[in-house]
């Protein structure tokens, strides 16, 4: 194993590094915003649930990426290091003005504009690529209706309750939907940074004849999106949390559990859906219970923006990137 082939595996690290960072809010914000957990608490219960989601998923979602998305027989060291640095880039990007957008759409961003400048229009998959397009409108949409139909299922079944009683029971519950949550993002978004590590491998002829996710990507990028989680993007966790929609615990669990059913659906299917949108959407879902103008439509209009620019933003960033690396490595 080359040293370019290291540094190119330790820069997929550091984009699941920044996948877990970024990505932290969806997993705690409404823990958080409830104060069911502190943030430190909530940080090191999310991070555990991400390293352990690997007992849990199949790596269907690490094949789709790995040779779903691009004809992986273009794929080269320039190509890898296009596609990270412009997904690394929308990542802070995006972090810094605290927009809670896709990592799993940025990465496929830069793969498809790195693909372009290595190859064309040819080395796209179209069928993994409009299957991740469709999954845009439905994760968010999904997520609406599960949260939603959820909150409606245990507000109608508690109506006669204590609210006492119910506070203090679904502060309890939501440590489970929390840990559901981080399950189902530590399943589907860290088998992404899988797919592009084993990809690399494969090019280089490390694999051998077939493509496969060796043991230790598995356990190497489950470690660093945990570690990125433990660290946390606390910008985001404010709009997750609090700009949405005002949260109970009661809402926190419905919202969380429909994002978590949602993202279990995907990850055995072979889906890389983005958790940003699901989470988003059910939260809002919940949020509109009491009535529409609970949701703060305005911030959800502005994170809607973020998402629609990621993968045409992220491809060009990874299309500059792969364009120089080609031109350095001549």
């Amino acid at each position: 194993m080359t040293l370019t082939i290291l540094s190119l595996i330790l820069l997929a690290l550091v984009f699941d590094f920044l996948n877990g960072f970024h990505d932290s809010a969806n997993s705690i914000a409404t823990v958080v915003s409830t104060r069911v957990l502190s943030p430190r608490q909530a940080v090191i219960w999310a991070a555990f649930f991400n390293f352990i989601a690997f007992l849990f998923f199949g790596l269907h979602v690490a094949n789709t990426i790995g040779k779903g998305i691009i004809d992986i027989s273009i794929v080269d060291n320039t190509v890898i290091f296009g596609t990270l640095a412009g997904a690394c880039s929308w990542n802070i990007i995006t972090w810094y003005f605290g927009l809670p957008t896709s990592s799993s759409h940025a990465l496929i961003g830069g793969m498809i504009g790195s693909a372009l400048v290595k190859a064309g229009s040819g080395a796209l998959v179209w069928r993994g690529i409009l299957k991740t397009l469709a999954f845009i409108v439905i994760s968010p949409v999904a997520g609406l209706l599960l949260g939603l139909g959820f909150g409606l299922l245990v507000y109608r079944l508690s109506r006669n309750s204590p609210r006492t009683f119910i506070e203090g029971f679904f502060r309890k519950g939501q440590l489970v939907s929390a840990s559901l949550y981080s399950l189902g993002h530590g399943g589907n978004d860290a088998q992404k940074t899988m797919g592009i590590i084993a990809s690399l491998l494969f090019s280089a002829g490390l694999l051998g004849d077939k493509f496969y996710v060796p043991f230790w990507v598995v356990i190497s990028c489950h470690s660093a999106i945990a570690l990125g989680t433990l660290f946390g993007g606390w910008r985001i966790v404010k709009t997750m949390g609090q700009k949405v929609a005002k949260l109970t615990p009661v809402d926190g669990f419905c919202a969380e559990t429909g994002a978590a059913t949602m993202l279990f659906v995907s990850s055995a299917l072979g889906v890389p859906i983005s958790t940003t949108h699901t989470i988003t959407g059910s939260i809002m879902g919940v949020g509109s219970i009491r009535r529409l103008s609970a949701v703060r439509w305005g911030v959800a209009g502005t994170i809607v923006w973020a998402w629609v620019l990621t993968i045409p933003c992220s491809a060009l960033i990874a299309a500059v990137s792969c364009y120089g690396a080609i031109v350095f490595s001549r």
